[in-house]
């Protein structure tokens, strides 16, 4: 058996205990299938010396694994490169656009993963984005996921990062949190601790955008630090998922929970209006697990008048909204 194969072979192993372990279950629930089209995350039939994806994947947004020279990839991934089973691109371009709108609203949450693509080469790794036009032609191959050496893996990684692409994975089969619901046992769960996401990178996109995004990084776990100091490291967590969304930083207080959300905008207004609606949308969806504080956090100061516009939002429309500077 070649390495990939004894690699995917321990992935489904484990798949059991995550989320993306159900997905062909879910995939039969999609579908509207009779019987389950097969009974692993990675079947042996799509399992190759060097890439591998889920079975029924080369006309979905596939979960994707590949050696790479010492590398192993672990993501999802968009492969254009037509053959018997997929006869045409036609099928992907609709999911793309679901792909892109994902990424546009829910980026912030894959800072710490790469993205590349193949076009008569190899591209760059960059910070995940939406999908250019150009790409979305005959035979290239999109990538969105991790990677580490391919002889010490850590599986809960793996399946961690192939959890947190579930909730894309779904928006592109048009599947949405009403699937995605059935997988779990509850819509909000708190958990501990906060991964280091990456703060540099030798990616291509546009430098003002991947700083923001980096920039972005740094502050969470800054402030994730600051909490951790006042409140105890067990009751705060990072990234913690809400329906398919994650938020930035939440403190436990017993039986209540507080919302933070980071913004990198050069002032307090700004950080405002680009948080927000997320943070409102975070606590009061239906379903959602209802926040007693919410929390816009970035690195200004707030002027008079920027504290102002917070007093009048608590005191006008009860919303308990604060703002927190982040030290340096």
């Amino acid at each position: 058996m070649h390495l990939l194969a004894q690699i995917a072979e321990e992935i489904n192993k484990k798949a059991n205990e995550y989320d993306v372990g159900k997905l062909q279950s879910i995939r039969k629930q999609i579908g509207g299938l009779s019987r389950l089209p097969s009974s692993q995350l990675f079947d042996q039939r799509t399992v190759f010396e060097e890439w591998g994806w889920h079975y029924g994947g080369r006309k979905e947004l596939q979960f994707n694994i590949g050696i790479e020279g010492d590398n192993l990839r672990y993501g999802v991934a968009f492969s254009l490169e037509c053959s018997q089973s997929l006869p045409s691109i036609d099928v992907l371009i609709p999911k793309i656009a679901l792909f892109n709108e994902y990424l546009a609203e829910y980026g912030e949450q894959f800072t710490d993963l790469i993205m590349w693509h193949y076009q008569d080469g190899r591209s760059n790794d960059y910070i995940p984005s939406s999908i250019p036009q150009e790409l979305v032609r005959e035979g290239v191959f999109i990538f969105l996921g991790g990677k580490q050496n391919k002889d010490c893996v850590n599986y809960p990684l793996v399946l961690e990062t192939l959890d947190r692409l579930l909730p894309l994975y779904l928006s592109t089969e048009k599947a949405g949190n009403q699937v995605y619901a059935t997988t779990q046992d509850h819509s909000f769960e708190f958990k501990s601790g906060c991964s280091i996401k990456v703060s540099s990178t030798s990616g291509s996109i546009a430098e003002k955008d991947l700083n923001i995004l980096l920039r972005h990084n740094d502050l969470q776990y800054r402030l994730y630090k600051e909490l951790s100091e006042i409140y105890g490291k067990k009751n705060v967590g990072a990234e913690v998922n809400v329906n398919g969304s994650s938020i930035d930083l939440v403190v436990k207080r017993e039986d209540e929970y507080w919302f933070y959300e980071i913004k990198t905008a050069s002032t307090v207004k700004a950080c405002i209006r680009q948080a927000l609606g997320q943070i409102m949308e975070y606590s009061y969806w239906p379903g959602h697990q209802q926040a007693t504080k919410l929390v816009i956090a970035g690195e200004p100061m707030p002027t008079e008048e920027e504290s102002k516009y917070l007093d009048f939002l608590r005191e006008e429309f009860d919303i308990p909204i604060e703002y927190r500077e982040i030290n340096a």
